[in-house]
C-alpha cells in the first residue's frame, strides 16, 4: 500500500517542484537531473535531520535511565555513541524505501544506489555491534569478577571477526558474487592471510592462555628484561601488553612474548601484603677477631645481647670446663667473636624492626666470603609493600646498623678511594724517609 502511495506524492511534489524549477528558468531537457538532484539533497537533509533528532531522543531517555538504575552500561553505551548509531537506522530504511522515487527518471542507476545503501547498512551494523561490544567489556571491567583481565584481546577478537563478516558481505555486493566464491578465492591465498595475521592468530591464543592461567591482570607490575619493562601494565590488547614503567616510559610487549618468554610478576608481593628485604653488609675480614672477656662484659651493656651474652658465656665455659680447653690461647676450645655478636645484634635489632613482617620469614646469614670481605646478609619482609615506604625502611635499618659496626670493632668493606691512595703514598713516603734518614745517622 505504502510503495504505491509513494510515486503518487511524489508526483505531487514533482508537479511543484517542476513549477517551481521552471520559475526559476530550468528548460524540460534538464528537468529531470534538476528532479534528481534536488530529490537526492532533499533525501540527504532529510537523513541528517532524522539522525540528530532520533540521536538526542536516544541520548535523552539513556541519560534518564542511568538516574534511575546503578548499571553503568546505560553510561558506557552513552560513552560508545551507541544511540548515535542507532538513530542512522531509521533515516537510512527511509531513504532506501525513497530510491524509485528519486531515481524514477534513471531507473538504470537505482540497483547501484540499492548496493551502495546495502553497503552502508553493513558498515553501520557492525559500528553498533562495536559499540555494544566495547560498552559491554567498560561495564565488565568494573565488576571484581572481570577486573584486571584481558577483555580489551577478546572485544578486538570480536571486532576482528565482525569486520571479516563485513568484507565478506561488502564484496558480495560490489562484485554481485557470493560469499562461497570469496571465501574461496581467499583460501588459495591462506598463506599469505597466514602471514599477515601472524600477531594476531598468535595474540589471540596467547590472551586466551593469559586469562585461563592468570598470568596478567591490568595494574601488575611486571619485570621483563628483555624488552627493559619494569612497572605496571596498563593495557592488554590483542597484539601488545603495555607497560608504564617507573621512570614514566612506555614499553609495548607483544602479547604472544608473555607465553614464550619469562617475566617476574609481582602480584604475589602485593597481595600477601611483604616486600622482601635482602641486602648485605661486607664486613672486612681482616677486622674480625676473639673477644676476650673485658670486651665480652662491655658488650654486655648493650640491651638487645644482655641475655644473649650471658647465655651464650654460660654454654661456652660450661663446654670449655667439660673438653678442659687450655685457654692461655685464644684459639682453643669455643670463644665469642666480634662479627658473632654482631650478627646476633642484627637479628634482634632488625627482625624486630617496626614495620618489618613476623609472620613471615626472618633471619641474618653469613655468606661465603669473597674478594669483598664476609657478607651477612638480613632477609626478611617489610610489611609496607609501596616503594616509598618500603625503601626508608630499609635505610633506617641499615642506616643503624652500619653505625654499630664500630662498636664491635669491625670495619664495613669498600675499596679504597682516592685519599686513601694518597694518604698510603704518604705513609710510604715518611718510612722511606725515616728510613734514609737512620741509615745515615748509622753511617
Amino acid at each position: 500500500m505504502k510503495k504505491q502511495e509513494l510515486p503518487y506524492l511524489y508526483t505531487l511534489l514533482g508537479d511543484r517542484l517542476h513549477g517551481w524549477l521552471e520559475a526559476m528558468g530550468v528548460s524540460q531537457e534538464h528537468m529531470a537531473w534538476a528532479g534528481l538532484l534536488v530529490g537526492c539533497a532533499l533525501v540527504l537533509v532529510s537523513m541528517v535531520v532524522f539522525s540528530k533528532l532520533l540521536n538526542w531522543l536516544f541520548t535523552m531517555l539513556l541519560q534518564r535511565l542511568s538516574v534511575t538504575t546503578v548499571s553503568e552500561l546505560d553510561d558506557n553505551l552513552i560513552k560508545r555513541r551507541t544511540p548515535r548509531y542507532v538513530a542512522r537506522i531509521v533515516p537510512l530504511v527511509l531513504a532506501y524505501n525513497l530510491i524509485p522515487v528519486v531515481f524514477v527518471d534513471f531507473p538504470h542507476w537505482a540497483p547501484l544506489a540499492e548496493r551502495i545503501f546495502n553497503i552502508f547498512f553493513i558498515l553501520l551494523a557492525v559500528r553498533i555491534l562495536r559499540s555494544l561490544i566495547q560498552a559491554g567489556k567498560d561495564t565488565l571491567r568494573e565488576s571484581d569478577a572481570y577486573r584486571g583481565k584481558p577483555l580489551d584481546s577478546y572485544a578486538q577478537v570480536i571486532s576482528l571477526i565482525l569486520w571479516i563478516i563485513a568484507g565478506v558481505l561488502v564484496f558480495t555486493q560490489l562484485t554481485g558474487r557470493s560469499a562461497l566464491a570469496f571465501l574461496t578465492a581467499m583460501g588459495a591465498a591462506s598463506a599469505v592471510l597466514l602471514l599477515i595475521f601472524k600477531d594476531t592468530i598468535l595474540g589471540f591464543v596467547a590472551s586466551i592462555q593469559i586469562s585461563a592461567n592468570d598470568l596478567v591482570r591490568l595494574g601488575d607490575w611486571i619485570t621483563m628484561p628483555k624488552y627493559g619493562a619494569d612497572g605496571d601494565v596498563t593495557e592488554i590488547n590483542l597484539t601488545t601488553v603495555m607497560v608504564e614503567n617507573f621512570d614514566l616510559t612506555i614499553t609495548t610487549i607483544p602479547t604472544y612474548a608473555l607465553i614464550s618468554d619469562s617475566f617476574q610478576n609481582w602480584r604475589g608481593m602485593q597481595q600477601a601484603g611483604g616486600r622482601r628485604i635482602k641486602r648485605s653488609i661486607r664486613i672486612k675480614v681482616s677486622s674480625i677477631r676473639y673477644m676476650d672477656e673485658q670486651e665480652v662484659e662491655e658488650l654486655r651493656k648493650v640491651e638487645l645481647l644482655t641475655d644473649y651474652i650471658d647465655e651464650r658465656r654460660d654454654e661456652i665455659r660450661k663446654f670449655n670446663a667439660e673438653h678442659a680447653v687450655d685457654k692461655s690461647m685464644m684459639v682453643n676450645g669455643r670463644n665469642m667473636t666480634n662479627v658473632g655478636l654482631f650478627r646476633r645484634y642484627m637479628e634482634r635489632y632488625a627482625l624486630n624492626f617496626p614495620g618489618v613482617r613476623q609472620d613471615m620469614t626472618r633471619m641474618v646469614r653469613q655468606l661465603a666470603p669473597d674478594e669483598q670481605g664476609l657478607p651477612l646478609e638480613l632477609y626478611c619482609f617489610s610489611a609496607d609493600v609501596r616503594w616509598e615506604a618500603y625503601e626508608n625502611l630499609m635505610s633506617d635499618i641499615f642506616d643503624h646498623l652500619l653505625a654499630s659496626t664500630s662498636t664491635f670493632d669491625l670495619e664495613v668493606f669498600e675499596n679504597p678511594a682516592s685519599d686513601d691512595v694518597r694518604f698510603l703514598g704518604g705513609s710510604i713516603s715518611k718510612a722511606g724517609s725515616k728510613n734514609e734518614l737512620s741509615g745515615d745517622l748509622k753511617r
